[in-house]
């Protein structure tokens, strides 16, 4: 099976593992609206359509007017209700949209100063039966390593934070060289409280850095946080 990495529990079920990450595409978040507006020119109180509270709290950390509303369908049908009138402006990820040669819709990418993408956001994985090891190797040849470093971390924090594509908690690795960088943010969906923090060591300890960080978050008030998020949109 074939995923949007994102979307892939951090937890996999038992029997099954990602044998393969190809070379990530691109992780950013993007706005799109019908003038080609950037964030900071939409109206007053503009009405946005996004279904994630990842990005309604940071977009609200950054414009508080913002009314944010549930935007459900494939990319065409989202594409579609925004050409219809019903919102001011849509956030879809930029990798979808590029993949289906949709990406001249796009007004503005997100830096990950601004938003933060979920965990493997932009990553395609390759899933398969954890028993079966002679496919396991083929699908290993498939690996991007540098990926595979980023994945690890953010997917990390994901699973120690028990966080689902759906809660408010985002996530971004960078590799440069033998280094890594991981960032993650937890935040309340209307942005109002928010932990953000980081951390930077060697890549090949990607996956206990993003712990290390998940740990951190957690010592810093995530998980009362996470609660809270999962109470009001329960």
């Amino acid at each position: 099976a074939v995923h949007s990495m994102k979307d892939v529990p951090a937890e996999m079920p038992d029997g099954f593992c990602i044998a393969a990450v190809l070379q990530r595409a691109n992780h950013a978040d993007a706005l799109v609206s019908p003038d080609r507006q950037q964030l900071q020119d939409l109206p007053e109180g503009a009405l946005i359509g996004s279904s994630s509270l990842r990005r309604q709290a940071q977009l609200k950390m950054m414009r508080p007017d913002l009314r944010i509303e549930a935007l459900r369908g494939n990319v065409n049908t989202r594409l579609a209700k925004l050409e219809n009138g019903d919102y001011d402006a849509i956030i879809l990820a930029a990798a979808g949209l590029e993949r289906l040669e949709l990406d001249h819709h796009i007004s503005q990418q997100f830096l990950p100063t601004q938003m933060l993408p979920a965990a493997a956001q932009g990553v395609v994985g390759i899933e398969c039966r954890a028993d079966n090891a002679e496919l396991i190797r083929i699908l290993n040849t498939l690996n991007h390593p540098t990926t595979v470093q980023t994945t690890l971390a953010e997917r990390a924090i994901a699973r120690q934070l028990q966080a689902s594509c759906q809660s408010p908690v985002a996530t971004y690795a960078v590799v440069d060289g033998d280094a890594i960088e991981v960032t993650a943010l937890v935040a309340l969906p209307d942005g109002s409280e928010s932990i953000r923090d980081s951390v930077s060591g060697n890549a090949a300890d990607a996956e206990r850095l993003g712990e290390e960080l998940a740990s951190r978050l957690l010592q810093s008030g995530a998980r009362e946080l996470l609660e809270a998020a999962s109470a009001e949109h329960a």
